[in-house]
């Protein structure tokens, strides 16, 4: 189930999310699974009541296919193993939104990437043993074709399904992956209380007066002001006093 706000791990948001039935519902994986359990119930429910038949040769019953016991009870192991995991995982895929814990996610995408990976292998095992042993099979007389042939196509079905889940899952835990890996930055709350952080201390600013000059126009306007000599229109020259400059 994807989520697009917050943080996420495998698909699902980290903090717990609710449970919406019907985008539930709707999702390709959800929809595969259901395929994919309908298709188990046919496979086991076609053996379990038409693959076993008796000949005019034996009083005993015997699988349809070749009268191949072994086929029959290996394709109701398969089917009724995958009926059973299909319901588990549906309730996983419910319950997986409600995990708060990152690890508990991983796990169970694990699984479910092992188990679906696993089922199409051996989907495509039953799929080629029914198949084989259909074709080996002369005397169908009494053989309810029908149910042999409905079991042999859902067989091959299943790997379809089972492929797309694996394919599903692994997508899954790759996005996972890569969300966990790279952090989330969240703004740090501030603190209104702390004017600096613990590692500054300012130091104390003293700020100096600053005490503009005052200039006089006036000489005489202030008390400061320096006393001058009176003005005097011809200076004397230095030299000798007495020296008189020539009549003519």
């Amino acid at each position: 189930m994807e989520e697009t706000a917050g943080a996420t791990a495998y698909g699902v948001s980290l903090s717990g999310g609710g449970f919406d039935f019907y985008k539930f519902i709707r999702q390709p994986q959800t929809i595969v699974r259901i395929l994919s359990w309908v298709f188990a119930l046919v496979v086991f429910a076609c053996i379990t009541t038409e693959g076993y038949v008796n000949t005019v040769h034996s009083a005993d019953a015997n699988c349809i296919f070749n009268q191949n016991n072994s086929a029959c009870q290996y394709a109701v192991g398969i089917g009724v193993i995958a009926f059973l995991a299909c319901v588990a995982f549906l309730v996983l895929d419910v319950y997986l939104p409600f995990m708060s814990n990152a690890q508990e996610r991983k796990y169970a995408v694990i699984a479910d990437l092992g188990f679906s990976g696993a089922w199409t292998f051996l989907w495509f095992v039953c799929f080629c043993l029914l198949a084989s042993q259909w074709a080996r099979t002369h005397d169908i007389s009494s053989v309810p074709e029908d149910a042999a042939r409905a079991t042999v196509a859902f067989s091959f079905f299943s790997i379809a399904t089972w492929g797309i889940l694996t394919y599903y899952a692994l997508g899954r835990f790759r996005r996972g992956v890569n969300e966990v890996a790279i952090p989330t930055y969240t703004e740090p709350p501030s603190d209104l209380h702390t004017p600096y952080p613990p590692t500054y201390a300012p130091t104390s600013y003293n700020p100096t007066t600053y005490t503009p000059t005052t200039y006089s126009v006036y000489p005489n306007s202030g008390p400061d002001a320096r006393q001058q000599a009176p003005f005097t229109p011809n200076p004397p020259l230095e030299g000798d006093a007495s020296y008189q400059p020539p009549n003519y």
